[in-house]
C-alpha cells in the first residue's frame, strides 16, 4: 500500500467519524461531511460514499434500538392478530410510523434534482442558524404526550419536519426533535419517535441507490477506504447516540443551538 493510498484512507476515515458523530445530533451529517471534505481536500463525496456510510449509521441506530424494534414487529403482529388492546398502543406507533414517513418519502423523489442542486456552503451555515433558532424555541418546553397517547396529526406532523430536513443544512434529527417536541411529545418519546422514522427513510434511500452503488465505476479501487469509513461511521454512530440520548435524558439541547451559532458564523466568515 503506497503513502497516497494510506492518506486516503485515513482521510475517509475521518469523513467517516464526522459523519458518523454527526447523524445521531441536531446539526446537520450531510452538511458536515461537505464542510470536512472541503477542508480535507477531497472534494464532493460520491453516492456510493453516501450511501455506505448511511447503512453503517442506520446498523448502528437499528442495533441500540433493537429491542423496540422487536417488541413493536411483534405486537402489531400480535393486534391485527387478536385485536387485543394489549398490543394497540404498539401497532398505532407503527402505523404513525409509516405516516411520518410519507412527507420526506414524496418529496425526497420529487425534489431529489433540486436538493442536489442547492447545496453550499452559505446554504448549509444559513440552515445552522435556522437548526440553532429552533432549537432554542424549544429548548424548555416538556411535553406530556408518549407513545400511547399520540396521535396520527403529531405524527404527519413530525414527518413534515423530516421533509423540511431534505434543505441541506437541516438536520434530520434536529428537524423531527424538534418539531416532536413542539407538538408536545416527551423528550424521550420526542427522541424514539425520531429515530424510528430515520429507519425507514434510510432503508428506502439505500433501496432505491443500490443500482446506482451498483454502476460506481470506482468502487472496486476504492473499496478499501470506502470500507474503513463504513467502519469509523458504524462506530461513532454508535457511541454519538448513546451520548446523545444521555444529552436528551437531561434536557441540555441548548448546547446544540450554542455550537450551531457557533459553526454557522465560522462558516460564513472562512467559506
Amino acid at each position: 500500500m503506497g503513502e497516497l493510498d494510506l492518506i486516503l484512507i485515513l482521510k475517509m476515515v475521518m469523513i467517516g467519524i464526522v459523519q458518523g458523530f454527526t447523524e445521531p445530533i441536531p446539526v446537520s451529517s450531510s452538511g458536515h461531511v461537505m464542510i470536512a471534505s472541503e477542508i480535507l481536500g477531497l472534494g464532493e463525496q460520491g453516492f456510493t460514499f453516501a450511501i455506505l456510510t448511511n447503512t453503517a449509521s442506520l446498523l448502528a441506530i437499528m442495533f441500540i434500538y433493537r429491542k423496540d424494534i422487536a417488541r413493536l414487529a411483534v405486537n402489531s403482529i400480535q393486534y391485527i392478530r387478536t385485536r387485543e388492546q394489549t398490543y394497540k398502543s404498539d401497532f398505532l406507533f407503527v402505523c404513525y410510523i409509516v405516516i411520518g414517513t410519507i412527507p420526506a418519502g414524496v418529496l425526497g423523489v420529487l425534489l431529489s434534482d433540486f436538493i442536489a442542486e442547492s447545496v453550499s456552503m452559505t446554504t448549509i451555515a444559513l440552515m445552522l442558524f435556522v437548526t440553532g433558532i429552533a432549537l432554542f424555541l424549544i429548548r424548555n418546553m416538556k411535553g406530556k404526550k408518549d407513545e400511547s397517547t399520540m396521535t396520527a396529526k403529531d405524527a404527519i406532523l413530525v414527518g413534515l419536519g423530516q421533509a423540511v430536513a431534505l434543505t441541506p443544512g437541516i438536520s434530520r434529527s434536529g428537524a423531527t426533535i424538534i418539531t416532536a417536541i413542539a407538538v408536545g411529545l416527551k423528550q424521550e418519546t420526542a427522541l424514539r419517535f425520531s429515530f424510528m422514522l430515520y429507519i425507514p427513510v434510510s432503508l428506502g434511500g439505500v433501496v432505491l441507490g443500490f443500482t446506482d452503488f451498483l454502476d460506481e465505476p470506482d468502487k472496486a479501487a476504492l473499496a478499501v477506504p470506502y470500507a474503513a469509513a463504513f467502519i469509523a461511521t458504524l462506530i461513532m454512530s454508535y457511541f454519538a447516540m448513546r451520548w446523545f440520548m444521555g444529552i436528551m435524558k437531561h434536557g441540555k439541547l441548548i448546547y446544540f443551538t450554542y455550537y450551531c451559532f457557533l459553526a454557522g458564523t465560522l462558516l460564513l466568515i472562512f467559506f
